[in-house]
């Protein structure tokens, strides 16, 4: 049997296609009390969360392309205080025990991947830690190395003594490439899927029947 097509009401502008929890602009979403308001249609609440994972309703994943949505139109909206989502299902399934649980599974999700975002980066920062602690003993080595082997014979270096002594001093750093990338780069994207994370798991959502004759 194939599988009901989900459908995402569309904003008068797009959410954008920019990078990675990128904050932009208010956008042109309508407004109910204040608030710019993220609308996604399903004919099911099974819909809206993946149908490989096993768990219980409130701790199942979302469907990816669910989530990508509402992550897409949380970037164009800007403010994730200014936002709310609204769930319209048809009125036997927002009535249903799963409807009404809905806007607590949701929560729930993306409360987890605020956790596990969280776990991620403390464990990279852990790796970076040993990494430099190693790192740092290695140019050590190395450099001591350098100076018992060459550090007394510098006029006589032949080309292979050379190659040696600057090897030993490239490596060294070379070992601390690890560590200064996780300091500069990679703990970034985690800490944005942090940030994110938090605030739609804090978003007011609104579960709505809708009239199947409309």
């Amino acid at each position: 049997m194939a599988t009901p097509q989900l459908s995402a009401p569309k904003p008068v502008t797009a959410p954008s296609r920019g990078t990675d929890d990128t904050w932009g602009s208010v956008a042109h979403y309508r407004q109910e009390g204040g608030l710019h308001v993220i609308d996604v249609n399903a004919a099911a609440v099974a819909q809206l969360f993946s149908g490989l994972d096993p768990a219980p309703f409130r701790h199942k994943d979302m469907d990816p392309e669910v989530e990508g949505y509402i992550t897409a139109a949380l970037r164009e909206i800007g403010d994730p205080s200014k936002a709310k989502l609204v769930i319209h299902l048809p009125a036997p399934e927002a009535e249903s025990t799963a409807g009404h649980g809905l806007a607590d599974a949701i929560h729930n999700y993306f409360s987890y991947r605020a956790w596990a975002a969280s776990e991620d980066l403390k464990r990279l920062l852990r790796t970076g830690a040993v990494s430099l602690a190693i790192g740092i003993s290695f140019l050590f080595l190395c450099l001591l190395s350098r100076q018992l082997l060459f550090g007394g014979g510098a006029s006589a270096a032949t080309t292979i003594t050379k190659v040696l002594d600057e090897g030993l001093l490239i490596i060294g750093w070379v070992a601390l490439w690890k560590p200064l990338e996780i300091a500069l780069y990679e703990w970034w994207p985690l800490w944005r899927s942090i940030r994110r994370h938090r605030a739609l798991k804090n978003m007011p959502i609104e579960v709505r029947g809708t009239d199947a004759a409309k």
